[in-house]
């Protein structure tokens, strides 16, 4: 089974942006739907942003949960199985742990996560 790696997490200021990576191990990364997703503390986890297989598999395509619109911009590059997340202008409600995962009901397990914390 495929496994997912997570990275690119890190303490910053509001306003501030970073950018996380999740590389994909095994094959099949090209033909699926790929979200990331967050889990705050006491909260469940939730999916932050999807976005299609692109390419061969079919358009390119993403959708975005409102809280991040505007502000996160989700991709993906299928020769490297990577996803990405660049996310912008960073505020303190954006603190938790990013996982990426396969978007519908074929999700993989779960990787670590990479944390991003949010502080003045």
């Amino acid at each position: 089974q495929a496994q997912l790696v997570e990275s690119g997490g890190g303490l910053v200021q509001p306003g501030e942006s970073l950018r996380l990576s999740c590389t994909a191990s095994g094959s099949g990364f090209r033909l699926y739907t790929m979200g990331w997703y967050r889990q705050a503390p006491g909260k469940q986890r939730e999916l932050v942003a999807r976005i299609t297989p692109g390419g061969s598999a079919g358009y390119l395509d993403s959708v975005y949960v409102d809280s991040v619109k505007g502000r996160f911009t989700i991709s993906r590059d299928n020769a490297k199985a990577t996803l990405y997340l660049q996310m912008n202008s960073l505020k303190p409600e954006d603190t938790a742990i990013y996982y990426c995962n396969r978007y519908g009901n074929t999700l993989l397990s779960w990787g670590q996560g990479t944390q991003v914390t949010v502080s003045p």
